[in-house]
C-alpha cells in the first residue's frame, strides 16, 4: 500500500470525524480541510513505555492510544495509574510481535523506545505492515540494521523518524546555514564532546532469578539467551555489547548530528576512522574513554576535515579548553567547528560573540521541523512532507557513521579503519566486519 493511499485512508477517517461540513466524499478525501484532518486522531501503539518511552506515551495519549507493549509489569501499572488514568484502556502486551500481529488493522503509527537491541526488530516489523514508525536514537544496534530499516522504509513508503531531538531544533540549521554562507571559511576540524562514559570490563556476571515483574525472555528478544543479572534493566544495558551501543552509539546521534548536517556527511561514500584513545572493554562490555577521529575527504564544496569525537569532558582537547578560557565560557556536550576563517559552536553562535554580531545572519535555506520528533512525524503524516530525521536520508546514515566508531575502537588504539559505505564494509581490516551485523534468536530476525 502506498504512503499516499494510507494518508488518504487517514483523511477518510478525518472526514468521518468532521462530518459532511468538511465538504468531501470518501472518494474526494484530499479536499478535506486542514482543520478536519487535525481533528482526526492517529491510532498509536507504543513499544517500550518506560524511560524515554514516557515521551512516546505523552504523544500517544494526545492521539488515540491503541496498545502498549512493555516487558515490565510495574512500568505498565504505573503508566495506567499516572498517565492513562480514566482514558480508554489500551490493549496491553509484553511481546510487540504479538501486538503487531493482533492489532495491525487498528494502528497507524508505532512509537518505539526500547533498549537498542530491540529498535530494528520492532521497527522493521511495523514498517513491513505499512505502519509509520518513530524509533528512539540510535536507530539500530548495528550498521546492517540501519540500512535494512532505510531500505524497508523506502520500499513500504512509510513516514519514519528517529528521536534525536536536536535534529528538529533551530540551532542545528543555523550552524549549517552559517557554514554554507562562509562564516568560518573552510571547516578543517570539528570537536564533539558526548558527555557519557558507558562501558566497562570483565565477563558475564553471575545469573540470578529475574524479578517477578520483568518478562525476561521478551526483554532479551533478539539477543542470545542468558540468565538475568544485575546492571541491565532498566538503564545500564547501554554499557553491554549485546544490548546497547556504548557512548558513541548512544550519544553521537545527539551531537555528531550537527557536523553531519552542516558538512553533508550523508553524501560521503568513503572515509577513515582512527582510534586515538580507548580503555577497558571486553567481549561483554564496550570500551571506555574513547577518542575517535573521522577523516573526511575533500569534496567539491568542502575541504578535507577531521571530525574528533570524545566520550566525555575529561578527554576535552586543548583547542576547546583554550577557547573556553578566551571566551569565558564552559563547553559541556558540545561541538566546536574550526574553520580557516573562524569558529562556530553547535549552539549556533560564531565564536567569539563579537564575530557573530558582526556577521549578517544567513538566509534560512533549510526546511524547518514542525515541533519535536514525534510531533514532526505526526505533522508529516497529516500534511505530507519529510520528517527531519527520517530513516533513509538522516537516521540511517548518521547512526551508521557513529557505529563505525565501534569498529575503530574494537580494532584498538592507533588503528585506522577504512570504511566503504556502498560495500557496507571495512576494506583494510576485514576482521572488524564481523561487528557490522549480528545473529538473532529464531523469530526475532531483521
Amino acid at each position: 500500500m502506498s504512503r499516499s493511499i494510507r494518508r488518504r485512508d487517514f483523511l477518510k477517517r478525518s472526514a468521518a470525524v468532521a462530518g459532511a461540513a468538511a465538504g468531501a466524499s470518501l472518494f474526494g478525501a484530499r479536499v478535506i480541510s486542514a482543520e478536519a484532518a487535525a481533528e482526526a486522531k492517529l491510532r498509536v501503539a507504543v513499544v517500550g513505555a518506560g524511560g524515554m518511552g514516557g515521551y512516546s506515551m505523552d504523544c500517544a495519549l494526545a492521539e488515540n492510544l491503541v496498545a502498549i507493549a512493555d516487558v515490565d509489569d510495574n512500568t505498565i501499572g504505573n503508566l495506567m495509574k499516572d498517565k492513562v488514568k480514566d482514558r480508554a484502556t489500551p490493549k496491553i502486551y509484553h511481546d510487540y510481535r504479538k501486538m503487531l500481529d493482533e492489532c495491525q488493522r487498528d494502528i497507524d503509527v508505532v512509537l518505539i523506545a526500547t533498549p537498542d537491541h530491540h529498535h530494528a526488530p520492532a521497527a522493521i516489523r511495523a514498517i513491513r505492515l505499512g505502519k509509520h514508525v518513530f524509533a528512539q536514537k540510535p536507530l539500530a544496534h548495528n550498521i546492517y540494521e540501519c540500512y535494512a530499516l532505510a531500505k524497508a522504509a523506502k520500499e513500504h513508503n512509510v513516514w519514519t523518524q528517529m528521536g534525536n531531538q536536536g535534529y528538529c531544533d533551530e540551532r542545528i540549521r543555523l550552524v549549517a546555514e552559517f557554514i554554507a554562507a562562509g562564516a568560518i571559511g573552510n571547516v578543517l576540524e570539528t570537536h564533539t564532546v558526548l558527555g557519557r562514559n558507558f562501558g566497562g570490563s570483565g565477563g558475564l556476571p553471575a545469573g540470578k532469578p529475574a524479578p517477578a515483574h520483568l518478562h525476561w525472555d521478551e526483554w532479551l528478544g533478539p539477543a542470545p539467551h542468558r540468565e538475568y543479572h544485575d546492571g541491565l534493566h532498566p538503564f545500564s544495558w547501554r554499557s553491554w555489547r549485546q544490548f546497547g551501543t556504548g557512548t558513541i552509539g548512544d550519544m553521537a546521534c545527539h551531537h555528531v548530528d550537527v557536523p553531519f548536517m552542516a558538512l553533508r556527511l550523508a553524501e560521503v561514500k568513503k572515509f577513515t576512522v582512527e582510534c586515538l584513545n580507548t580503555t577497558g572493554g571486553s567481549e561483554e562490555m564496550y570500551p571506555q574513554d574513547n577518542v575517535v577521529c573521522y577523516h573526511i575527504p575533500a569534496r567539491d564544496q568542502f575541504a578535507a576535515c577531521k571530525c574528533y569525537v570524545y566520550d566525555h569532558d575529561g578527554l576535552k582537547p586543548e583547542i576547546m579548553k583554550e577557547t573556553e578560557q578566551k571566551t569565558n565560557r564552559k563547553f559541556g556536550e558540545f561541538t566546536l567547528f574550526v574553520g580557516d576563517k573562524g569558529m562556530i559552536g553547535s549552539d549556533g553562535y560564531l565564536i567569539p560573540r563579537e564575530a557573530h554580531e558582526k556577521f549578517t545572519s544567513p538566509e534560512k535555506t533549510l526546511p524547518r521541523a514542525h515541533g519535536g520528533p514525534i510531533h514532526d512525524l505526526y505533522w508529516c503524516i497529516r500534511n505530507g512532507g519529510t520528517p527531519a530525521s527520517n530513516f533513509p536520508d538522516a537516521a540511517a546514515p548518521l547512526t551508521s557513521i557513529a557505529l563505525t566508531g565501534h569498529l575503530a575502537q574494537f580494532a584498538g588504539q592507533g588503528s585506522k579503519i577504512e570504511w566503504d559505505v556502498d560495500q557496507m564494509a571495512c576494506t583494510n581490516k576485514p576482521e572488524v566486519n564481523q561487528y557490522v551485523r549480528r545473529e538473532y534468536r529464531p523469530g526475532w530476525e531483521v
